[in-house]
């Protein structure tokens, strides 16, 4: 299998696994041909690419550290509870009740699958961006503190406030989140005040851990100092808030937004290595870095040296240099053959971008 950005999706590709609407019901089987009409479908959906199986990609198998099933309700919870609250509801008790219940599917499926790398890839869509964002950043987050060893309730006190670290956003006026140009002194200051306004709305409408309210109060807090709302540095920040702000910033710089291209994932996972001590715990950087896949298995990748290849596997030693089966050669297609980017001999070739 290889995954296909939604720009390259065509008619006559053969679907390499189901595809889910966004309520978490079958739309598409595995091996459907697809038709014109089945592009136009997927497309509505806003999913960044999907998997096809073809002859470059044979043998290539895909594993995901949460299952679409999961991954869609709880994308379906998590966007009602975000408009219960946006809509002024007081009792929303039975909905972070049925949050939790999601965020422990998660956490089973995660400890299933802990030796998987997170593909964050293919958990990309465009639409609704700040439930979407909820979802990925609780998934990494709950991956990275199953690296870190955490145990069960840990893991659910960091997924429950991994998952809710933006409800304040609520609360703030729609024309200053999506502002396209910069944004006025005021307006920086009305979307800092969010982390604040979703720790004190939970605890309100919920009982909930101090870890949990803390994850949620914290995440924009930096290592160094510096951040907000508290300016707090170091490990006087809770660890649910230096785990969320590294899986925060990471899903956000590679994810297109109205105002930002998104970046490579290569480029973002530098970012973050530039940044250990500055702004995120280098504990939690190191487990990012040999838990997160940034080219997952099945993504085609251009190369500096004008090879085109897909990728085959990943390790946690070195994420940002996997095994690929090279099939190009600039425009040339080439017998295809593997090499390892780990490798002495290729440690000068980089991945330039993914195709």
């Amino acid at each position: 299998m290889r995954f296909v950005p939604i720009s390259c999706v065509r008619e006559g590709m053969v679907l390499g696994e189901n595809l889910y609407n966004s309520d978490g019901e079958l739309m598409l089987v595995r091996g459907k041909i697809l038709t014109q009409k089945n592009v136009k479908s997927i497309k509505r959906l806003m999913y960044a690419g999907i998997y096809i199986e073809d002859e470059i990609s044979e043998g290539i198998s895909i594993v995901h550290i949460v299952s679409d099933q999961v991954r869609a309700k709880t994308l379906k919870q998590i966007r009602n509870l975000f408009i219960q609250c946006e809509k002024g509801s007081e009792n929303i008790q039975d909905s972070l009740k049925s949050t939790k219940y999601q965020i422990d599917n998660i956490i089973d499926e995660i400890y299933e699958n802990k030796n998987i790398l997170v593909n964050m890839l293919d958990l990309k869509t465009f639409d609704d961006y700040t439930y979407n964002h909820s979802v990925n950043v609780a998934i990494l987050s709950i991956a990275l503190g199953v690296s870190l060893e955490m145990n069960k309730q840990e893991l659910s006190d960091l997924g429950f406030s991994a998952l809710l670290h933006d409800i304040g956003k609520v609360f703030i006026s729609k024309d200053v989140l999506n502002k396209s140009s910069p944004l006025t002194e005021a307006e920086y200051e009305e979307i800092k005040s969010h982390s604040l306004l979703g720790c004190n709305h939970i605890r309100k409408g919920y009982i909930v851990s101090e870890e949990s309210l803390n994850g949620i109060l914290e995440h924009h807090e930096k290592y160094g100092g510096g951040g907000y709302p508290c300016n707090i540095k170091g490990e006087q920040i809770s660890r649910s808030g230096r785990i969320i702000a590294t899986a925060d910033v990471y899903d956000a710089l590679t994810t297109e937004r109205p105002y930002r291209k998104a970046i490579l994932p290569s480029d973002a996972v530098e970012y973050i290595m530039a940044s250990i001590m500055i702004q995120f715990d280098p504990v939690v950087v190191n487990a990012f870095v040999r838990k997160i896949a940034p080219y997952p298995a099945g993504t085609c990748v251009e190369l500096s040296n004008g090879l085109t290849a897909i990728v085959t596997e990943n390790s946690e030693e070195a994420c940002l240099r996997p095994k690929v089966r090279v099939y190009k050669d600039g425009n040339e297609k080439v017998e295809p053959y593997e090499i390892d980017l780990a490798e002495r001999d290729f440690l000068n070739v980089v991945i330039t971008e993914i195709v």
